[in-house]
């Protein structure tokens, strides 16, 4: 083996041929084109030498070094004449990739151009110089075929037998048709994109073919499951190479687009496919020679790395790894137990010392009338434990529908929150606690009833005349029959409230409430919402029915023995007047349509006029009624303007019934209402005049979500239409920024003696107004959705922050979950164009903001590590709306990294 070295010296000025050929920063894989020298700082030699190493036995080439040019080497005209040795010519004759197109093109420049790089030549160099490090190795990983969440346990044979059996079942005479292809390796949801996979393989047999043989689809399968990168990317290339020249002309790209759009379902990035083809080959093809190489696509998703990280500013956390994590794990067992049990109680003391106040009321009553009846030895002697058992059951249930009612009263909560009260009570659970109440109901009845039914009224009827005598007094000196015992005044209001809290309860239920129970006509209209809100209100009927029973016990004479009154009337009392109250105001309330907008995804957008005297706080939440549609239906929605706004606005997404008549009664007569992909606004104004109908307000209402301003740092997480009260909440901190800066602004214009005593006074604060003056210095904002239409919601907030945000006080990431993965063949090229259009004119292709959408869903232990990262020895307030889905695996690690960090998560969620 013998071996040559070649050192050459390339100068950042033009060549002869008119193309610039720059020398990349040590730390970036740059061979890009147009775009790329952008992003990349400028050079401080003019002249750089790099050593190559010739190696004749393999026809490789190594890079030695790169270092600035020596002193004597000053003149690029010098670097040309010895660039034109024995070696170099050697060179180009071995690797004859090398010869510059448009130096074969033109005669008279062929002697002074044959040893001198083209742009495209110099390019390709680079990109294979840059192939050789190992960085650039790692950059190339992920351009996979098949998904990552198909790959199986038990490795490629045991895939491969999935994709046989499903060749058993579609295949026609042992032939399987072009277009089942995508459905038989797994792409169900990609059929176009996997055809174009099938001709792809097709082409490089030489073969037109519409079927396969088995022993075809093995062949084709080992090329699709192939790890390596290049048999990836070369399937990928020949996708798009139609005519198999090696050459990629505009119309492969924009077809290889249009492929990668329909398998992500993206009807407008398939219109506008042409467009970003152009940009494509814009970066590509600087040159204008009308098409790119294997080489120059390898180059751009050897760029990705580059060209995402400069258009995340606004949607990646740049996060420096300040924290150890395992440092904050004691090694110590005894050490970690007790941080264990001290991070439990730090999440959980508030719910622990309601719960078990709770629990101590009840034990007392039960204990207190337990032994109250055991001490009556007439009734104990003919019921025996029956008895006080039973009266000590009915002591807990009257508490527990007295307390019942406290979690509903929403003013009374809502109020609360603002006092000192929230930092002992956990309002955020007053509907978990109201069910926790009526489970302890349930069991109430059923130790009561039964103890009655079954126990102590068959006792008595069956007791002897002598143990019967003392008690005589209490049923008028005749013994009771068991028919007697139910159909008498307190056996019917017991039967009668047993009956209507089983149905209330039942459709209450969360499959009854949310309709996941199917039930045959008529009985379908048992269930949904509707059903559940009116049998609520027979709860109304049973206290009635409990007072009647509780003041017609027959073992109790003297008022102050009858105490079910004293349990339930005052708050049954509050909650009347709660109810009153928001009848009253819901009048006052009465509100004009400014403007509608729908959006896609079935989503409208109410602007209405602000009620005088309305206030409300950022993440709360308010009740709208219409009552063309119903008078008695209120429906909870968040508020998504901000406080300072003079008008409310509210997202409603039409999926209910009372939504979708909503929609309906504002847009009728209106013949511009079915529009699916873009928002439309209409002007209330003229609706007015044809009747449109009038909209109540109840309301605000407190809501998790409010307590933001108790936090350092707040990750907001909205799934779907539940990042509407998180668009109020970054509102509401834009223009607190824009408040503080403007008021800066003003300060500044102060004199020297005021500048000196405003600085004596806040030097003079206390450390705790100094923590409260620094909370909510930062927001985090996830908005993970599956409608790329889903982003005209709130475009012009995200436009809004984003403009505004000039200090980096809110990131913003969008997840897009109907796109493949990023690394995914079929949405690696959208990831390209995506970036390329974000760096170019710094607008996202799906999201219409200068926010960059992310694809999938996104690795939630990975962003609350970097939250900790940056955030270390920092109270994280996470609040979530959405589905309960998601809130356990939130939860989980907002425990976890509790845990294992400085920083402390509090978990808050909101379901819709």
């Amino acid at each position: 083996m013998t071996t040559e070295k070649v050192t050459a010296s390339f100068s950042p000025k033009r060549s002869s041929n008119g193309h610039r050929f720059e020398q990349p920063e040590e730390t970036t894989s740059s061979v890009g084109g147009a775009m790329l020298p952008k992003f990349l700082s400028d050079l401080s030699q003019d002249l750089v030498e790099v050593t190559l190493e010739l190696n004749d036995d393999n026809d490789e080439i190594v890079l030695c070094s790169v270092a600035p040019a020596s002193d004597d080497v000053s003149a690029a005209d010098g670097i040309l004449q010895r660039s034109m040795s024995a070696t170099s010519r050697r060179i180009r004759r071995t690797f004859g990739w090398l010869r510059s197109a448009s130096s074969r093109t033109t005669a008279s420049n062929s002697e002074s151009l044959e040893f001198a790089l083209s742009a495209r030549d110099a390019r390709r160099l680079k990109a294979k110089l840059q192939r050789t490090r190992s960085s650039a190795r790692r950059a190339l990983d992920g351009l996979r075929f098949i998904s990552r969440t198909t790959v199986g346990a038990n490795g490629a044979e045991e895939l491969w037998k999935q994709v046989e059996a499903r060749f058993e079942s579609l295949a026609d005479d042992g032939l399987l048709a072009r277009p089942d292809f995508g459905e038989c390796i797994g792409m169900v949801d990609s059929e176009e994109f996997a055809v174009g996979i099938f001709d792809a393989l097709a082409r490089r047999r030489g073969q037109n073919i519409t079927k396969i043989t088995k022993e075809e689809l093995r062949e084709f399968w080992l090329q699709i499951s192939d790890n390596s990168f290049d048999a990836r990317l070369q399937i990928f290339f020949d996708m798009a190479d139609s005519n198999e020249d090696g050459r990629i002309t505009r119309a492969g790209v924009q077809e290889l687009i249009m492929l990668s759009a329909s398998a992500n379902k993206l009807s407008k990035l398939k219109e506008q496919a042409e467009e970003y083809a152009s940009l494509i080959m814009e970066e590509l093809d600087p040159e204008n020679l009308g098409y790119i190489e294997l080489w120059q696509l390898e180059a751009l998703l050897l760029q990705r790395d580059v060209y995402i990280n400069y258009s995340r500013p606004l949607s990646t956390a740049s996060v420096a790894w300040s924290q150890n994590l395992s440092s904050f794990m004691p090694k110590n067992l005894f050490r970690r137990l007790s941080r264990s049990l001290q991070c439990f109680m730090l999440e959980n003391w508030q719910r622990g010392w309601i719960i078990l106040l709770w629990v101590i009321a009840m034990a007392s009553l039960f204990a207190w009338k337990f032994y109250q009846y055991r001490k009556n030895r007439a009734a104990f002697q003919v019921m025996r434990y029956c008895l006080p058992v039973a009266k000590g059951a009915g002591e807990t249930l009257k508490l527990n529908m007295a307390l019942i009612l406290l979690p509903v009263c929403r003013n009374t909560l809502t109020w609360l929150r603002s006092t000192r009260a929230r930092s002992f009570i956990p309002f955020d659970d007053n509907i978990n606690f109201h069910k926790i109440i009526a489970f302890a109901i349930a069991v109430g009845i059923i130790v009561h009833a039964g103890n009655h039914l079954t126990c102590d009224f068959p006792r008595l009827v069956n007791s002897s005349p002598e143990k019967f005598a003392p008690l005589s007094s209490d049923f008028h000196g005749t013994k009771p029959t068991y028919k007697f015992l139910l159909t008498g005044a307190e056996g019917v209001t017991g039967i009668l409230m047993v009956i209507l809290i089983a149905i209330s309860f039942t459709l209450a239920a969360r499959r009854f409430r949310r309709n996941m129970v199917r039930l045959p006509a008529p009985f379908n209209k048992l269930t949904g919402f509707n059903a559940f809100w009116y049998s609520h209100h027979l709860l109304g009927l049973v206290y009635v029915l409990l007072l009647i029973h509780g003041s017609c016990l027959y073992l109790a004479h003297k008022w102050y023995e009858k105490t079910t009154w004293m349990y339930i009337s005052v708050p049954l009392l509050l909650y009347i007047a709660e109810r009153s109250v928001r009848t009253c105001r819901s009048q006052h309330y009465s509100v004009k349509i400014l403007k509608v907008l729908v959006l896609p995804g079935n989503v409208i957008s109410l602007i209405m006029s602000k009620p005088p005297g309305f206030k409300y706080k950022s993440g709360q939440y308010i009740f709208l009624q219409c009552p063309t549609i119903s008078p008695f239906e209120w429906h909870p929605f968040s508020i998504t303007s901000a406080p300072g706004d003079d008008h409310l606005s509210v997202h409603i997404r039409t999926v209910g019934d009372w939504t979708k008549e909503l929609k309906r009664v504002i847009a009728e007569g209106d013949d511009s209402t079915s529009v699916d992909h873009q928002a439309r606004l209409v002007h209330i104004g003229n609706l007015d005049q044809r009747g449109q109908p009038r909209l109540f307000v109840d309301g605000p209402y407190g809501a998790p979500a409010q307590e933001y301003r108790n936090y350092d740092v707040l990750l907001l997480v909205g799934l779907g239409i539940g990042a509407t009260p998180f668009i109020s909440i970054l509102r509401d901190l834009l223009n607190s920024t824009k408040t503080a800066e403007e008021q800066m602004d003003s300060n500044t214009e102060t004199s020297r003696s005021e500048d000196s005593q405003n600085s004596f006074t806040s030097s003079s604060l206390t450390p705790g107004d100094k923590k409260k003056s620094q909370r909510n210095t930062n927001a985090h904002f996830y908005w993970v959705t599956r409608e790329p239409g889903s982003f005209e919601w709130f475009k012009g907030v995200m436009d809004e922050i984003a403009e505004m945000d000039q200090k980096g006080q809110i990131e913003l990431h969008n997840y897009l979950t109907s796109v493949y993965e990023e690394g995914d063949a079929r949405s690696t090229l959208i990831t390209m164009v995506q970036a390329l259009n974000h760096a170019k004119h710094g607008v996202d292709i799906l999201s219409g903001t200068r926010v960059r959408t992310h694809f999938a869903r996104p690795n939630w232990k990975e962003v609350f590590t970097k939250i900790a990262s940056k955030h270390p020895y920092s109270t994280v307030g996470v609040f979530y709306c959405g589905m309960p889905m998601l809130a356990k695996e939130l939860r989980v690690l907002s425990h976890e990294l509790s845990h294992k960090t400085s920083t402390r998560f509090e978990f808050h969620k909101e379901y819709f």
